[in-house]
């Protein structure tokens, strides 16, 4: 178990959490999952730390953060992540955005070009037509989002938590991501998925731009997000490069933590 200890700021006005390593070294910022948090990065926390000064941040509407119906689309949450890495003092960090993290990132890349020192991205829909499958093309495909309001948050992260091959999340986590997710947060949640029709062309256009090195890392067998995403970006971003850990799913991170780990942090040892 690492030595994960969340607590608040606030930025913009919003109550946020976030965790902070002892590691040194350059400053990195994890941004969490989808419907997960911070507590994501668990298993890889302790071997990242040992390569930088590690941020692990819930999004605003996401883990233990504060909900805001105005950032819950990519191209707004992109600029919460510059605005956060202000706040918080890094210095041109590293960036981790798996999942809804993944388009966020690549926007907030695109529009300051000097603002992350590199990029891990992954395991989040970016393609044009949007190519998503399984619950998660629902999610997106469905109008509105009240269906969702009287969710079972304890159902829905017991389901998700079962898609992960031989993982058993400690209780405290588990218990995490369902008080993330109850009282109407999820339908909160489900609205950022929704924006991909009308984001993610635009953010297809400004891919090119990129200067900042990208690797995209994702599981080979993710059932809801293909790998054509991670190609669809790696065609279009400069230098960029995909990786595929085999035997993984969408959940990569907390799958195999340790080659996760160990492909993030060789990506930033080389930038």
């Amino acid at each position: 178990m690492s030595q994960m200890a969340p607590r608040h700021t606030v930025v913009d006005g919003l109550r946020i959490r976030y965790a902070e390593s002892s590691g040194t070294g350059p400053d990195a910022l994890l941004l969490s999952p989808w419907p997960e948090s911070l507590y994501a990065f668990d298993g890889a926390w302790d071997a990242l730390s040992a390569h930088a000064r590690v941020i692990a941040l819930d999004l605003p509407g996401y883990g233990g953060s504060q909900v805001s119906p105005a950032l819950q689309s990519p191209e707004a949450m992109a600029g919460f992540v510059l605005r956060v890495v202000e706040a918080l003092g890094l210095q041109r960090p590293h960036v981790v955005g798996p999942d809804i993290g993944t388009s966020a990132v690549l926007f907030a890349a695109a529009n300051n070009p000097g603002a992350f020192r590199s990029v891990v991205v992954g395991s989040g829909g970016a393609a044009v037509p949007v190519n998503v499958t399984g619950v998660l093309k629902t999610w997106v495909e469905e109008p509105g989002t009240d269906q969702y309001r009287d969710l079972d948050p304890a159902a829905l992260v017991d389901t998700v938590l079962g898609t992960i091959k031989d993982f058993e999340a400690p209780a405290h986590i588990r218990q995490d991501y369902v008080d993330s997710y109850g009282e109407g947060r999820f339908a909160e949640s489900v609205k950022y998925v929704q924006q991909y029709p009308a984001q993610l062309p635009r953010l297809a256009e400004l891919l090119p731009s990129i200067t900042a090195p990208v690797r995209i890392v994702a599981g080979a067998e993710d059932p809801v997000v293909p790998a054509e995403n991670a190609h669809f970006i790696a065609e279009r971003v400069p230098g960029s490069r995909v990786d595929l850990i085999e035997g993984a799913g969408h959940f990569c991170w907390e799958e195999q933590p340790a080659r996760y780990a160990e492909l993030v942090a060789d990506w930033w040892n080389t930038h």
